[in-house]
C-alpha cells in the first residue's frame, strides 16, 4: 500500500494551495463577495476537470504517442525538479502569477484555474501517481481522492482569501510556497530515480 498522507502532502506542495490566495484576490480585487465566490467556484471545478483528465486519459495519450511511462517518470520528475526549483529560487508563485493577474487577462479560468490550481507541475503529478504499472486501480482512485481533498482544501481558502491573507501577507505566501518547492524537489528527484531503475532493469 502507499502512504497516502504522503500522497495528499505531495499534490499539496504541486498544487500549493497558500500560494494561489494571493493571486486570487489580485484577480478577484474589483469584484463583490457574490462574484468571488462565484469565480472560486469556477476556478476549482475547471481546475479539477483539467487535472481529472489527466488521472484518467494521460497515460492513455502516452500509450498511443509510444513513449514508456519510465522514460515519462524521468522526464517527468526533472520537470517538477526544475518547477520546484522556480518556486524555491524564483519569484515565487504568488509573485509570478500576481503578474499574470493583473496584466488584463483577470478571469476564473487565467491565471487561477489555469496555471495557479492546475500548474503543468500538478498535470505532470496526476500521470505519475496514477500510473497503470505502478498502481492499481483502488490504489489510483485513493489517489485521485488526494488530490481531489487538495483541491476541496484550495476551495476552502479561496472563500477564505481575504482573511488568510490578512494572516499570512504576501511574504508569508512567498515563504510557504518556497517549503513546498523543497518538498516538491525531493519528490521529483525520488521520481528520476525510480524511473531509471525501471527502464534499465537495474
Amino acid at each position: 500500500m502507499i502512504d497516502y498522507l504522503s500522497i495528499f502532502i505531495f499534490f499539496f506542495a504541486v498544487i500549493d494551495p497558500i500560494g494561489t490566495v494571493p493571486v486570487f484576490i489580485a484577480v478577484t480585487r474589483q469584484f463583490d463577495e457574490r462574484t468571488k465566490r462565484m469565480i472560486a467556484i469556477k476556478a476549482t471545478l475547471f481546475a479539477t476537470a483539467i487535472l481529472m483528465f489527466f488521472v484518467v486519459a494521460g497515460e492513455v495519450i502516452l500509450n498511443a504517442m509510444g513513449i514508456p511511462l519510465p522514460a515519462f517518470q524521468i522526464a517527468g520528475g526533472i520537470v517538477l525538479f526544475l518547477f520546484a526549483l522556480s518556486m524555491i529560487f524564483g519569484d515565487g508563485k504568488p509573485e509570478t502569477e500576481i503578474k499574470l493577474a493583473t496584466s488584463g487577462n483577470e478571469t476564473a479560468i487565467y491565471p487561477l484555474a489555469v496555471p495557479s490550481i492546475a500548474s503543468p507541475g500538478a498535470m505532470l503529478a496526476a500521470v505519475l501517481m496514477t500510473e497503470n504499472g505502478r498502481y492499481n486501480l483502488i490504489e489510483q482512485t485513493l489517489t485521485a481522492g488526494m488530490m481531489l481533498a487538495v483541491l476541496g482544501v484550495v476551495f476552502i481558502l479561496l472563500l477564505s482569501a481575504t482573511w488568510i491573507y490578512r494572516v499570512v501577507g504576501s511574504s508569508g505566501a512567498s515563504i510557504i510556497s518556497r517549503v513546498m518547492g523543497l518538498i516538491l524537489a525531493s519528490v521529483a528527484t525520488s521520481n528520476v530515480l525510480s524511473g531509471i531503475t525501471t527502464y534499465f532493469s537495474l
